[in-house]
């Protein structure tokens, strides 16, 4: 109980340097958002390289939490309340290949023993090594995990009564959990959230994205918004394009290589009604939603179905914009609420063209958005999804509220 007083910070780590447009990325600074918005002391904890992580000062003081800066409240769209750690990493981690010169190493084995434990109540990350360096140095823990892994967990860890809890986004994933070993009782599968700026109308920015995006005489817009990968349905989108040469296409995210790939296939495809805008900033990006006339979700199927997080889902359902979905299991629990337009069978380039040609009939854009969308979507906030986390937290661990 040494210093309890002083135990007070609601550390989440990410073991990736800031900013990215990766949703995992996108996922956890907007939980640690939302943990700070509850009133929480919540920090958020990251490494930084290059000439930068020199900074002596840093080198001897490196966890100094502090106020989150700007191009990172603009990239995720988060609010003043959160704080930033960020942790100095300096050459030659990450450039010499060894544990012992491994950034998630110094995190967890240097930088949280020595620097961030003092004033650290609990721990919550999607990096198992520092979940772990957090019971093993007896700090409570909350654990992300939303892919499949063939790992064991290790008993002496997830038994411990400071392991709280783990959370994941589909019942495939908590059930391959317990089978690696992870108690059935500290696993709860629990949906991402939205982002609140989705909901708020930006009417005169969504006609500036269509006077843009609409040429050639075309007037209906329909958006993708996500990774550009095989699996989120990207080639069947392409195709779904070609045969709708008078309906616009657009899609947002993905890296550049990612976007150079499917611009080429589109061009190989003699499909010209597809634009692809690459990373857009959350501000924009809202916009661009509402500005839509109906917003596409052509995911394959395959094992990726199963478990895939719908993190773009949410903001979808906020922006009010009517929505086309394929019939995936992980989707499956949505098929009967009146949030999702349409629904076709994946991997069926015909069946959505369709599915989107009959919303358009049936769906005339709305400036305000569809209230049954903004309606059905108010129950997944941020806010909501970390007070039901620390739900599960013992009270005695849950750091302390601001007054």
């Amino acid at each position: 109980m040494k210093n309890i007083a002083f135990k007070k910070y609601y550390i989440f780590f990410i073991r990736e340097e800031l900013p990215k447009p990766e949703a995992h990325l996108v996922q956890s600074t907007n939980s640690a958002n939302a943990a700070a918005n509850l009133g929480y002391l919540t920090i958020l904890v990251y490494p930084y390289k290059g000439l930068a992580a020199f900074n002596p000062i840093d080198l001897v003081l490196p966890f100094r939490p502090r106020k989150t800066p700007k191009n990172l409240v603009k990239y995720y769209n988060l609010q003043d309340k959160l704080k930033v750690a960020p942790l100095p990493m300096p050459w030659p981690i990450d450039y010499l290949p060894s544990k012992f010169t491994d950034s998630n190493t110094i995190a967890s084995k240097y930088y949280f023993p020595f620097h961030i434990l003092p004033q650290t109540k609990i721990v919550h990350s999607r990096d198992w090594n520092f979940v772990k360096a957090a019971v093993q140095n007896g700090v409570p823990a909350i654990y992300e995990h939303h892919h499949h892994e063939e790992k064991l967990f290790e008993p002496e860890i997830v038994n411990s009564p400071l392991f709280q809890i783990s959370i994941t986004v589909a019942d495939t994933i908590r059930e391959t959990m317990i089978q690696n070993g992870m108690p059935p009782e500290k696993v709860i599968k629990l949906h991402n959230g939205f982002n609140r700026l989705f909901m708020m109308r930006q009417p005169q920015k969504a006609a500036q994205w269509r006077q843009k995006l609409l040429v050639d005489g075309r007037s209906h817009l329909i958006v993708y918004s996500g990774a550009l990968q095989q699996f989120k349905g990207i080639e069947i989108l392409i195709d779904v394009a070609r045969e709708m040469p008078n309906v616009q296409f657009a899609c947002a995210g993905g890296k550049e290589n990612e976007v150079a790939h499917y611009q080429q296939l589109a061009k190989q495809k003699q499909v010209n009604n597809l634009i692809f805008l690459g990373y857009i900033l959350q501000e924009d990006l809202a916009s661009l939603l509402q500005a839509a006339d109906v917003l596409a979700h052509p995911h394959c199927s395959g094992k990726a179905a199963t478990f895939t997080s719908p993190l773009k889902l949410f903001d979808y359902f906020a922006s009010g914009t009517p929505i086309v979905a394929t019939e995936i299991p992980s989707l499956i629990e949505f098929r009967n609420t009146k949030a999702i337009a349409a629904w076709c069978e994946p991997d069926n380039p015909s069946k959505f063209a369709e599915a989107v040609a009959q919303v358009l009939k049936t769906h005339p854009r709305k400036i305000q958005g569809y209230e049954d969308s903004v309606n059905f979507v108010k129950q997944f906030s941020w806010e909501n999804r970390a007070a039901k986390i620390l739900s599960y937290v013992d009270e005695s661990f849950r750091p302390p509220l601001i007054a």
